[in-house]
């Protein structure tokens, strides 16, 4: 077939152009468009979820609140929710983390039933934990933090979370009892045993699964032992032999409960196999180098933290059943569970007291009414108080009038004094 010249010139633009169009067809739109897509709360949520991933954390929380309340019925509303608050957490700081618990705290309120209830009472805890101070600093952030693993652990204990819940619940309360043994541990250097063991009590009784519980258990042994009461120092002596049956302080102790007449109990077999798993475990000890870097931390090390066995879940607010506490009543020391020995001078007892009685409310210790703690005149005052009104009362009106006659005149005399005083200063700067 002949092509002439002319229709050269004509097919080639033609050819040129579709050439263009093809390209042009092909090109494929980053963005799609939410006005011409069928489902545009979900294009929404997907590019929140992009600009999170980049670390755009204010778009995707403009993003978000946009889907919220442009789509109330949406099924992204949930997912929404949390990711606004997931992008608080992510981007840290002390506001962040603020805001972040109040959105987890919201989304729990409002879906309650929907499996990321759990997930988000965790961040909760989680962002308590981010903000965890070292041992011998401010521990509100602690207690909130334990606080709310609780609450996970009795409201969602079939969780596939609650595992890493309780491992973050041992090191909080690790690094909880870390900050009270350094306290007893001070108070007990210095000499102040009762100071010391009421920490120790809390102690030991509050975080068993402690790293230095041993160590607790024989302090308050020996402050004890040291007050004479054998007998209750024997029970913490037999708690090491019996609940920390691998501690170096085992023989120790029962070298203790053989000088004091008491039998060795045998170990407790959970108790062995939760020790022996944690000597199988890797963890980094403290060293020189570790201890020398830690300063230069701004969080707690919680390296030395259980990984096994049930952390504590009654909350720090509540009293624990026959609580025993320390009350002075004199300057001879003496801890035990009776009351004072002997009659001369008065004695520290520790004393059980249960929840909800008199006792454990009461500031102060009750003062006993007798001839040297309660005068005469008190007693009379009070029985003028209690006994009813007698023949006396009708010469009250007068007495009253006598007294205010007696109190006018000092009063005036009162005043010609001042007045003449008056005049003896002026005639001091006035001569004349």
């Amino acid at each position: 077939m002949f092509v002439t010249r002319s229709e050269k010139f004509m097919v080639l633009p033609l050819v040129v152009s579709l050439a263009l169009a093809g390209c042009l067809g092909r090109k494929k739109n980053s963005k799609p468009d939410v006005g011409t897509t069928a489902e545009p709360d979900k294009v929404l949520y997907e590019r929140a979820k992009e600009d999170l991933r980049k670390g755009h954390y204010e778009v995707a929380r403009l993003t978000l609140q946009t889907l919220m309340n442009t789509y109330p019925d949406s099924e992204y509303l949930a997912k929404a929710k949390l990711a606004i608050a997931d992008s608080y957490f992510k981007e840290g700081g002390t506001s962040g983390l603020t805001q972040a618990v109040a959105e987890y705290k919201d989304f729990g309120t409002f879906f309650p039933f929907l499996d990321e209830a759990a997930y988000a009472q965790m961040q909760v805890g989680m962002a308590h934990f981010r903000r965890l101070e070292k041992p011998d600093r401010d521990r509100s952030e602690g207690r909130l933090a334990e606080e709310e693993f609780q609450v996970f652990l009795q409201k969602y204990p079939q969780s596939p979370l609650a595992p890493q819940v309780e491992q973050r619940l041992r090191e909080v309360q690790e690094v909880l009892a870390e900050g009270d043994f350094r306290i007893a541990h001070f108070y007990y250097v210095k000499g102040s045993m009762r100071a010391a063991g009421a920490r120790l009590m809390e102690l030991t009784s509050r975080y068993p699964l402690y790293s230095q519980a041993d160590k607790a258990n024989w302090m308050l042994g020996n402050v004890f032992e040291r007050a004479e009461r054998g007998d209750q120092a024997a029970q913490f002596y037999a708690r090491i032999a019996r609940d920390y049956p691998l501690s170096p302080l085992v023989d120790d102790a029962k070298a203790k409960l053989t000088k004091l007449g008491v039998p060795v109990p045998p170990p407790n077999p959970e108790s062995l196999a939760r020790m022996q798993r944690e000597r199988e475990m890797e963890r980094q000890r403290p060293g020189l180098f570790r201890h020398a870097t830690g300063m230069l931390r701004s969080g707690p090390d919680v390296s030395m933290a259980a990984r096994t066995g049930n952390p504590t879940l009654t909350p720090a607010s509540e009293t624990y059943a026959a609580t025993e506490t320390l009350k002075s009543t004199g300057d001879k020391m003496n801890l035990g569970g009776g009351g004072s020995r002997g009659s001369g001078g008065s004695t520290v007892v520790v004393e059980t007291v249960s929840p909800g009685s008199p006792t454990s409310t009461a500031s102060t210790p009750p003062v006993r009414a007798n001839s040297e703690t309660a005068p005469q005149a008190d007693a009379s005052s009070t029985a003028s108080n209690v006994l009813p009104a007698s023949s006396d009362a009708a010469k009250a009106p007068e007495q009253d009038k006598k007294d205010a006659t007696q109190n006018k005149k000092e009063d005036d005399k009162k005043g010609k004094e001042s007045s003449s005083k008056k005049k003896k200063g002026l005639r001091k700067i006035v001569p004349w």
